[in-house]
């Protein structure tokens, strides 16, 4: 039996309620970010008065500090943290990604990226240029990525700063992560603590053991994160090791939960994948046969040459300035594969919640978000604005804060708005705040961003419901 009910569609786009163990999450659903067992700057009872409905930690931040075994002597990560609604844990996954390839390669989850000739046939592997020089044949790099090593160079101009560069055809290893603080193997990932330096190993098995022990709602696989970066041979080897990761995992969840699932929490896949098509759908195919209670989507959504771009030293694109379109690599992604995934499964994009990605990711059909964004975006000064207030998809959905055409504003944030932080205080005020760098501006823009997302999604739903998705749509995105 299956926790998750659709309530309503528009198309492809769904409106759904998801029963956990500690209430019903409609769903659109955005969730915000509390990897510590804390939304930053933001109390319980300020989630619940902005509206969130479900909130995200993570495996293996609470396991490093202050362990997970501490947690369930304490109750739980519901009660140790006074939060009463539902959690969902992600794996540990991410860590693997940002404390290995991320260091090793200079690189996010999603990039725009300059490119460099690679050594496989008709493919160009990118790279973040953040110092290209005048590099000779045998040298290093100066970049964000390490481990490669310059074969011949040549001329290419960059149209954004009207310069002559060089670029360089190169050989790289990208699975090597000498550098970052990771090691991958069959048996799981190696940690290093960024904390103290200490040696952990998480498992499959231990990063579910860990999560059951937060006494979360929804405990999700382990995978591996792949980069755009990495050869195709190392995606094949890490997406076969995966697959094997996730079984154990299922496994060793079934064996620990038993019977009555429907009442003990559950348990999400993870897809995951690059820039391409077949992989994509490859992958879709292969989870939806597992006796998953649903489906994180992960990978990467940074486009790359390897995968999918023509050849950027073609002499017909030589001074163009290309734009890797992460959106547009989401967007895609989502629609190559959620018509191959169980129409009963809940569908979440890890990772992934700006303004934009909601109305695309909705529209083919997935169900929940997380992202840091909206709390990473307030402690910077970056605040959500409606198109009514001039937010568009060119300024991000957002203003600065700390710009001086504010410091005699009077209007709140965003007029629109029904948040405390709007109805209360002025731009003028949320300024002072931001330029003293008074602690109560992360807790009033936090509220704001967090009110702003969370209450975007809940009103896609509603446009669900009513059939009026394009509308929305529309008015938001143009």
């Amino acid at each position: 039996m299956s926790n998750f009910k659709i309530i309503a569609k528009d198309g492809t786009a769904r409106a759904g309620v998801l029963k956990t163990l500690h209430g019903e999450i409609e769903t659109p659903v955005y969730m915000p970010v509390g990897t510590q067992g804390t939304v930053k700057a933001l109390t319980p009872d300020d989630l619940k008065e902005l509206g969130a409905q479900i909130i995200l930690g993570n495996t293996y931040h609470l396991n490093l500090r202050p362990t997970s075994e501490l947690i369930k002597k304490m109750g739980g990560l519901h009660k140790f943290m006074g939060w009463d609604g539902p959690i969902l844990t992600d794996s540990g996954g991410f860590q693997a990604f940002s404390l290995g390839a991320m260091i090793e390669h200079g690189i996010k989850k999603v990039s725009q990226v300059s490119s460099v000739r690679s050594q496989e046939k008709n493919s160009v592997i990118p790279h973040l240029m953040r110092n290209p020089g005048e590099d000779k044949s045998g040298s290093q790099i100066k970049s964000g990525m390490t481990n490669v090593k310059v074969r011949k160079s040549g001329k290419v101009y960059d149209t954004k700063n009207k310069t002559i560069h060089r670029h360089v055809t190169v050989e790289l290893k990208p699975e090597a992560s000498k550098n970052g603080l990771v090691k991958i193997t069959e048996e799981g990932v190696q940690f290093k603590s960024h904390l103290d330096g200490a040696v952990h190993m998480l498992t499959p098995e231990r990063s579910i053991e860990i999560q059951l022990n937060l006494g979360v709602d929804i405990v999700l696989v382990l995978d591996e994160l792949i980069s755009p970066l990495h050869s195709k041979s190392y995606v094949a080897q890490s997406l076969e090791r995966t697959h094997r990761w996730e079984l154990r995992s299922l496994k060793y969840y079934k064996t620990r939960v038993k019977k009555n699932r429907e009442n003990r929490g559950m348990i999400f896949g993870i897809l995951q994948g690059v820039d391409d098509k077949t992989i994509r759908q490859l992958e879709a195919r292969w989870i939806a046969k597992q006796d998953f209670d649903g489906v994180s989507i992960g990978g990467s959504f940074g486009t790359s040459p390897l995968w999918s771009a023509p050849d950027l030293m073609d002499p017909r694109l030589r001074g163009d300035d290309v734009e890797w379109a992460s959106t547009k690599s989401i967007e895609q992604t989502m629609g190559w594969i959620t018509p191959l995934l169980p129409e009963s499964w809940p569908r979440h994009a890890l990772g992934i919640g700006e303004v934009v990605d909601f109305f695309l990711c909705i529209e083919k059909g997935v169900d929940m978000f997380d992202c840091v964004s909206p709390t990473r975006r307030a402690r910077n000064g970056s605040l959500y604005i409606s198109p009514k207030t001039g937010g568009k998809i060119k300024n991000k959905f957002v203003l600065n804060i700390g710009n001086a055409e504010f410091s005699l504003d009077p209007k709140p944030i965003d007029p629109e708005c029904e948040c405390y932080t709007c109805k209360n205080f002025t731009r003028s005020y949320l300024r002072h705040l931001f330029m003293a760098k008074e602690l109560l501006f992360f807790r009033l823009a936090s509220i704001h961003n967090l009110y702003f997302m969370v209450n975007l999604v809940k009103s896609i739903r509603q446009s669900i419901i009513d059939k009026k998705f394009k509308k929305l749509k529309k008015m938001w995105l143009g």
